[in-house]
């Protein structure tokens, strides 16, 4: 996990990003030290929370192995998985993840509404690497 990145669990879980206090502009992954908005002064910046749903704004899906620092085991065949950006409205950003497994993008349409839920990057015996992804509403759990 990338600590203030995001908290919560389960109807809780929120991607956190920051707010500036002078041009009201929302980042993510969030931003400690400056406004990044070139004809901004610059203000104090904030945590919020940003919405829990979003609608999709494009789509893709990784059908090769990244290379490091995403961890993967090599001796495993490689499971392709979806990407979805998802437009935030209310915060005026797009923001980039995993869609749950199981979600293709046959599943997929532009417009369409999903939320954001915790999942798992990886596990294995030292850690549990935990991260968001994005579920179609209406969609199971997984």
């Amino acid at each position: 996990m990338i600590a203030g990145w995001f908290t919560g669990d389960g109807d809780d879980f929120r991607l956190l990003g920051t707010r500036c206090s002078a041009c009201a502009s929302v980042f993510f992954p969030r931003e400690d030290t400056h406004c990044r908005n070139p004809g901004c002064p610059g203000g104090e910046l904030e945590e919020v929370p940003l919405s829990r749903y979003g609608r999709v704004w494009s789509y893709t899906d990784s059908r090769y192995r990244p290379p490091s620092p995403y961890v993967s085991n090599p001796e495993l065949p490689w499971e392709p998985y979806t990407l979805i950006a998802v437009e935030l409205q209310a915060e005026r950003l797009v923001v980039l993840g995993q869609a749950v497994p199981g979600i293709t993008v046959g599943d997929l349409a532009v417009g369409m509404e999903v939320e954001v839920v915790p999942g798992v990057l990886h596990e294995d015996a030292e850690a549990v690497r935990t991260t968001w992804w994005w579920r179609p509403r209406g969609a199971t759990r997984s």
